[in-house]
């Protein structure tokens, strides 16, 4: 990885608007991109790209201001999670779940809880993990006096080693009630296993955790008053935010790919032989596939800039959140999702056509945009958002929220 250290980042002014703020994440992801293919290749723990996350600020993207954050939205922080996601999809991926987990406080808890969790996150630049996986057997929550214990094991637990808090999630033993808190990751009981081994997204820490009566005070159930939770519809825009977090690192794999792609075909792409051009760049098949493939990209990026603005008018003003106005938000995020996940999986694995054999090497890395794009896209299947739009179109039908929906 690059040699830009904590020193100088604390010797330069903080980013002070938005687009500042994408191109700190920028400057982050040229320092990731300058062996991003060795890493992928290595596979080892992403110690010092979440210290990069850090000491360059981008893990206080939200925080408030007063407390040593940066005070910005989420359309900001989509924008920060592609441009760090061109330059290595896991360590985007990475940004972008912190970011989720780090907001968790505020979708389901009290004033009071969100205020004090972000604060301390802020002044400590926590680096936030999470062990919520809906498709595993829920963790069983018991409660002993004025704590609560959970117990159980999930089967996938992005962040885990490289985090400074979790957020865990379980049921309450004999109620169908969930229960969220953050916890610190080197809580007694929380054990992170090293059985994270798939093709894409490698440097995700994404293994199982087992947790063997990890014990934290009721105080730090999310969103419980006097042990009864304080729902609210805000509550549910939990999916709709998690998909836009995926759309923009899908995008961010995506752009990257392209950009690299390019590069690659300006300085080392040969002509092929029998086309009668000197220069890769002028074959027209060449030309014309960046074109294409280009205006895919761009069009899906406005789309998700345009769907990122809507959603945080309802961040803006939570109260005003109703279920109509969650239900046909969240069709959008489906459209959305569906629109990035096929745009990044057409480029991703086009690049090869204007690149040319030589581009295949494992030296080279190409190879991982695709895997990346590919492992996390299976994390829940397309044809169920396009679904969600088409029942919208045709009859009214609001999505019900679900894990999923």
């Amino acid at each position: 990885m690059g040699t830009t250290t904590a020193t100088e980042w604390q010797t330069r002014p903080a980013p002070a608007t938005a687009q500042d703020w994408i191109a700190r994440a920028a400057e982050v992801a040229a320092v990731l991109a300058t062996d991003a293919a060795a890493r992928d290749r290595a596979g080892t723990t992403p110690y010092a790209e979440v210290q990069l996350l850090k000491d360059s600020g981008l893990v206080t993207l939200l925080g408030p201001v007063e407390h040593g954050g940066a005070g910005q939205d989420w359309t900001t922080a989509y924008r920060v999670v592609r441009e760090v996601a061109k330059a290595d999809g896991s360590i985007g991926q990475l940004l972008g779940y912190h970011y989720l987990w780090n907001w968790a406080a505020r979708l389901v808890g009290t004033r009071e809880q969100w205020e004090h969790i972000e604060a301390e996150a802020a002044r400590n630049r926590w680096f936030f993990g999470g062990a919520v996986n809906p498709r595993d057997k829920d963790v069983v929550v018991t409660e002993e006096g004025d704590d609560l214990v959970f117990t159980g094991r999930k089967t996938f637990s992005t962040g885990s080693k490289v985090s400074d808090v979790t957020v865990l999630e379980g049921v309450l033993h004999g109620t169908d009630h969930h229960v969220f808190a953050i916890v610190p990751s080197d809580s007694e009981g929380l054990t992170f296993h090293d059985d994270w081994d798939n093709i894409g997204q490698r440097l995700t820490e994404s293994g199982s955790v087992t947790l063997d009566g990890v014990r934290t005070p009721w105080s730090s159930a999310a969103g419980y008053v006097d042990k009864e939770f304080q729902p609210r519809t805000y509550n549910t825009l939990n999916v709709p935010t998690i998909q836009l977090v995926f759309v923009s690192f899908y995008l961010g794999i995506a752009g990257g790919a392209l950009e690299t792609a390019a590069t690659y075909t300006r300085s080392r792409t040969r002509p092929w032989l029998h086309g009668g051009h000197e220069r890769a760049v002028d074959e027209p098949h060449v030309i014309d596939t960046y074109g294409d493939l280009t205006a895919k990209l761009w069009a899906a990026e406005a789309l998700a800039d345009a769907v990122a603005a809507e959603g945080q008018k309802l961040h803006d003003d939570p109260g005003a959140v109703t279920d109509q106005i969650r239900g046909e938000f969240e069709v959008r995020v489906a459209a959305v999702k569906a629109r990035a996940t096929e745009v990044a999986l057409e480029i991703t694995s086009r690049i090869f056509e204007v690149t040319g054999a030589r581009s295949t090497t494992t030296a080279e890395g190409l190879d991982r945009f695709w895997r990346n794009v590919r492992t996390h896209t299976l994390h829940d299947p397309v044809a169920y958002k396009r679904r969600e739009v088409g029942r919208w179109v045709l009859e009214g039908a609001l999505p019900e929220p679900t894990w999923y929906s």
